[in-house]
């Protein structure tokens, strides 16, 4: 496969990644597809969907380069040495968004919801928090995702551990591929700069 032809293939690949980042990012908005955390998110909603690690890193940052490297895998002005070149710029910035996105997904998942549950010095009252917070330095065989019957400690949102455990798996998966297809348009794009594209070498027959 030539260059620009990987370049085609990798650009319409992270279409759909860029689009599960963005959709779950935004679902995540709503934990428990309850609409009351959004109405006051300093205290009731998990940081890292603030953060929009799915809509700004796997998503805006992974969608502008992949239409550019699309770009360069059809005849036209990006496909030649300086659309590769641009392309390895562009690839760049779509690792350093799903980077982003891939980071924000894994502190979400291992910190946990923000939810109503009850403390263990007061049993009979609601409180808004982290239960199962922890640092990733400290993420081992006990935390909560690997331990399911702790999810029922979250009273309210009902759900809203596996809801998020989901939606921010999803996020890092389509975060991660995005990363490696963004690394590989790095290196194809170097090689573009260096060894030219399909229509070059057409262009000498």
């Amino acid at each position: 496969m030539c260059t620009g032809k990987c370049s085609k293939f990798i650009g319409i690949s992270l279409y759909p990644m860029a689009a599960i980042a963005v959709v779950c990012n935004i679902i995540l908005f709503f934990p428990g597809w309850k609409t009351e955390p959004i109405q006051n998110p300093g205290d009731q909603m998990t940081p890292e969907v603030l953060y929009l690690g799915g809509v700004i890193g796997g998503g805006l940052l992974v969608l502008i380069p992949a239409i550019h490297i699309q770009a360069t895998g059809r005849q036209g002005c990006c496909n030649n040495r300086c659309g590769m070149f641009l392309s390895i710029i562009f690839a760049a910035i779509g690792v350093a968004g799903s980077l982003y996105g891939f980071v924000v997904s894994i502190v979400g998942m291992v910190k946990g919801p923000v939810c109503q549950y009850k403390p263990l010095l007061n049993l009979t009252q609601l409180k808004w928090g982290r239960p199962f917070d922890s640092e990733l330095e400290d993420f081992s065989n006990d935390n909560y995702l690997f331990n399911t019957n702790l999810w029922s400690i979250c009273v309210y949102p009902e759900g809203v551990v596996s809801f998020n455990v989901a939606l921010f798996s999803l996020v890092l998966f389509a975060s991660g591929i995005s990363l490696i297809l963004c690394t590989i348009q790095v290196l194809n794009g170097l090689f573009g700069c260096l060894c030219g594209t399909c229509r070059d070498k057409n262009d000498l027959v």
